[in-house]
């Protein structure tokens, strides 16, 4: 390690949790990444990674959000991942709600952290939190610069006539009430790693990019430009997920409120913790736990039957919207480990020329081309890295 190369911190910071990684760069050297879990919750839990050693673990009562930053940057002085904190030159950060005032990631002044906070409305779980990190790395490491990147900027100029719910026109001007999308950062990295694989332009192709894991989202590039993506105003619609519903309708959401007799926020919340495959299968949000019992619990197979349905069902509008397909890829928790799930997806779509080898499928968390050799659709598994696309944008942003 020179002292001469900098280094890039990411942060993905959620409502319970600190996701971090530091990269050498330009080299995008992972050196260090870690995690801390239960944020201000008993028995917090800091956990580091580094290529070479064991883990480390830590585990204290009531971490703060201030405390967790202090402790990674103490690790890293501690441990001599860096001499001097100033080593650090650049922090990117992932930011949920960039609404349509962020088309791309940003470079963070006082003037963009108040739009972040102003864009809390859009995402209430995540703007507050990130802003409060930003302002407590600005204090941890003033010197450093300090890069938003934001899921929702791939989507902020999709075309209007997919971005807008067909309600009265005036509140999407004065409230915002438009279609925003998540999981951008993931999406855009993974369909720019396969053009590279295909040796292609991204300009050159149809694709659709899954996102699937906890959260699930399904995005179609056409020729480099984003058209569509199943997520909407909120992250609660489109595919069924985890714990969130997808979408349902509205008139529903009315029905059910009133019938439960509870208010319309704690019916948001059911759909977005307690339903999806949770809700279906009454045992777990989690795939593996379902193909486990499928074969004893209807419901089990059930919710991983109507998991599959929905996703085949966003293909095949996003493959008539397009007008046709070059490439799929899988991507995140269940895409890129799901053997079963990826094949039972495929199955369903071989009208439109996917066709997988079955030994080639056969991986979980690896790089790999799955698609039968000559198969007119190309099916691949990218393991995404939204960490090192915070890293390559802090980069193209701080030159």
């Amino acid at each position: 390690m020179g002292d001469f190369m900098t280094k890039t911190l990411a942060i993905n910071a959620g409502s319970s949790t600190l996701k971090w990684k530091l990269f050498s760069m330009p080299e995008e050297t992972v050196i260090a990444s870690g995690l801390v879990d239960r944020l201000n919750l008993p028995e917090s839990v800091f956990t580091v990674k580094r290529p070479g050693h064991d883990k480390y673990k830590d585990v204290q009562d009531n971490i703060t959000y201030d405390l967790a930053a202090a402790l990674v940057l103490s690790y890293l002085k501690d441990a001599g991942i860096v001499h001097h904190l100033h080593e650090i030159t650049g922090i990117g950060h992932r930011v949920v709600g960039g609404g349509e005032t962020f088309k791309d990631s940003m470079l963070i002044d006082a003037t963009v952290l108040d739009q972040i906070r102003a864009l809390t409305q859009y995402a209430p779980l995540h703007n507050p939190i990130q802003a409060t990190y930003i302002e407590i790395f600005e204090k941890l490491l003033p010197n450093a610069q300090q890069v938003a990147v934001f899921d929702t900027s791939l989507y902020a100029d999709m075309p209007k006539m997919n971005y807008l719910y067909p309600i009265p026109y005036k509140y999407y001007e004065e409230f915002g009430a438009r279609k925003y999308g998540a999981h951008g950062t993931s999406h855009r990295y993974v369909a720019h790693r396969l053009a590279e694989l295909l040796n292609r332009d991204l300009a050159d192709l149809k694709l659709i990019t899954l996102h699937l894991g906890s959260g699930s989202s399904i995005t179609a590039f056409d020729h480099g430009q984003v058209i569509d993506t199943s997520m909407g105003f909120t992250p609660l619609a489109g595919v069924m997920m985890g714990t969130r519903s997808g979408d349902v309708d509205a008139s529903l959401v009315a029905f059910l409120t009133e019938k439960l007799g509870i208010t319309s926020q704690e019916m948001i919340d059911i759909l977005n913790e307690k339903s999806g495959l949770l809700g279906i299968s009454e045992l777990s949000p989690d795939q593996r736990d379902l193909e486990d019992t499928q074969n004893s619990r209807p419901l089990s197979k059930l919710a991983l039957d109507m998991f599959a349905n929905r996703v085949i069902r966003y293909i095949g509008s996003y493959v008539a919207e397009m007008g046709g397909l070059d490439a799929l890829v899988f991507t995140a928790g269940s895409g890129e480990n799901g053997i079963a799930m990826r094949q039972k997806i495929a199955d369903q779509l071989t009208y439109f020329g996917v066709k997988l080898d079955p030994d080639k499928n056969n991986v979980r968390g690896v790089e790999q081309e799955i698609s039968q050799t000559g198969a007119p659709v190309d099916v691949w598994v990218v393991p995404t890295n939204e960490e090192l696309m915070i890293a390559r944008d802090v980069a193209r942003l701080t030159k």
